[in-house]
């Protein structure tokens, strides 16, 4: 792994562990505000910057019209930046993620298994806390370690879904800088371009896919369009991102054009 790859993704997991924290309980029907219910062209509230101190060039998030709704887009060339929420909550209660999002490319160079590939049009990340009965005592020195240096925790584990190039649909794929990123491909290609298109996961159940165990509580969750490693532009559009409990009739998983006011 490159320094400036360290670095990156190394200050990604710690950059959700600083955003003040909103707690849930298994009595809230759902978590993760509406990007529908904000306004054209005002400040995203509820969710922080995420910026990268090796890279310049940052995409540019900002909240649009689409359609009668309100959305947020993402414009990104050559750049890496993401937006973030930060949560505390129990998968278990909240196990169901549901977003819309739409792209107007896929990345030409883009490629899952190298680093210089690692940019995606649209990514959703979901981070985990730390659980410290899986750590080992090395694990858990280093995390002392990293506490007295900068008074925070990172996540020990993310899920990442993306909008591939060409790794087919429902492949899980470690991240080429970190193995505690894994990165599920639930579209892939051009496709569904310029197309509205809806997603429901279940986290829990993707995690125990992707890291072989049950996961640890939520930490947070970020949107983030990224094309600095292949110098390529896309933008992308953002819907509503709603983490719920599950009900009897839901399945989990699925993709499609339908609505997410239907979850």
């Amino acid at each position: 792994m490159g320094p400036n790859q360290l670095l990156r993704y190394g200050f990604f997991l710690l950059m959700v562990a600083a955003i003040p924290v909103v707690v849930c309980g298994s009595d809230k029907a759902d978590i993760v505000e509406r990007f529908s219910k904000m306004d054209p062209g005002a400040v995203v509230t509820g969710w922080t910057p995420m910026t990268f101190d090796k890279i310049e060039t940052r995409p540019r998030y900002t909240l649009v019209n689409d359609g009668g709704r309100t959305v947020l887009q993402a414009d990104s060339q050559a750049s890496a930046s993401g937006m973030v929420r930060k949560v505390d909550a129990d998968p278990k209660n909240y196990p169901l993620l549901a977003w819309e999002w739409k792209v107007n490319r896929v990345i030409a160079k883009g490629d899952v298994t190298r680093k210089s590939g690692d940019d995606y049009p649209a990514r959703i990340y979901v981070t985990f806390a730390e659980a410290p009965e899986d750590l080992s005592f090395f694990q858990r020195t280093r995390l002392a370690a990293i506490r007295m240096v900068y008074g925070k925790t990172p996540p020990s584990a993310a899920l990442a879904y993306v909008w591939g190039n060409q790794a087919p649909v429902e492949t899980i794929h470690p991240n080429p800088s970190t193995d505690r990123v894994q990165m599920i491909v639930v579209e892939s290609g051009p496709v569904h371009l310029n197309q509205w298109r809806m997603h429901r996961r279940n986290i829990v159940e993707d995690f125990r896919r992707a890291f072989g165990k049950n996961p640890p509580r939520l930490s947070g969750v970020a949107v983030m369009t990224d094309t600095d490693n292949t110098g390529e532009s896309a933008t992308a559009w953002y819907g509503d991102i709603v983490l719920s409990k599950k009900t009897e009739n839901e399945s989990g998983s699925s993709g499609g054009s339908v609505s997410i006011s239907d979850f």
